[in-house]
């Protein structure tokens, strides 16, 4: 036997490893509720330490316009659920029904999620407290509840699911989340295809370090403000 012939083929130098189907459900069990425990800690923190916030951000929303404190809006969830997601109200009253007029029809997967940097519906107050993820703090209650989870695919409209190609339901597989990788690495200045991309990625990479070293970027993409609209 020649040289060339007896190191043709790759060794493999590691033994196959026998992994039962029921380990590996064990252990996806087992994530699920670090992962939880994590969100549930992590949300009761957020709502003790944000009090203040809340209770200025109420005030200043009510002082500059009539209408709820908090905006109510159906999203999608994991597996196609839909929840009821809570938000300061950043917009004028009945900015909702105007969201399909304004959007238009949408002709390519870059324009499913419709954001506009000089969207006339937001007031002065909703500005600013868009521009620091304020408004989205009430969310953390939708995290306590198990509708959503600190770090996930931000949660889609279903006019938005609607128009999804096959592969951009792979972001409904996990529960949404408050953070996640596009929001730290661009957030609205990243158009739906490259969102969808992050979250593929974040879904298939998932673990407890990914959800810690997202959470601990998110401070400084919420301070740093851009793409934040």
């Amino acid at each position: 036997m020649s040289f060339t012939t007896a190191f043709a083929a790759p060794i493999d130098i590691h033994p196959p490893i026998n992994i039962h189907h029921g380990e590996l459900l064990r252990s996806a069990a087992r994530s699920s509720l670090v992962k939880r425990a994590v969100d549930i800690v992590g949300a009761l923190a957020a709502l003790m330490l944000f009090t203040p916030v809340f209770l200025l951000t109420a005030i200043a929303i009510k002082m500059e316009s009539s209408g709820p404190i908090f905006f109510r809006q159906t999203r999608i969830g994991k597996n196609g659920v839909p929840f009821t997601m809570v938000k300061f109200r950043s917009m004028v009253v009945g900015a909702d029904a105007l969201h399909a007029k304004m959007q238009g029809a949408t002709t390519t997967r870059h324009e499913i999620r419709y954001k506009n940097q000089n969207d006339p519906r937001i007031t002065r107050i909703g500005r600013f407290i868009r521009r620091y993820s304020i408004d989205e703090l009430p969310q953390f209650w939708n995290v306590l509840t198990g509708d959503m989870s600190l770090v996930g695919p931000r949660p889609a409209l279903p006019s938005e699911v609607a128009k999804y190609a096959p592969s951009d339901r792979d972001r409904l597989l996990v529960k949404p989340g408050i953070t996640c990788l596009w929001q730290v690495g661009g957030r609205a200045n990243i158009d739906f295809v490259g969102q969808v991309a992050l979250d593929r990625q974040y879904i298939r990479d998932r673990s407890i370090f990914l959800d810690l070293w997202i959470l601990l970027r998110t401070p400084y993409a919420v301070l740093a403000g851009e793409g934040a609209y």
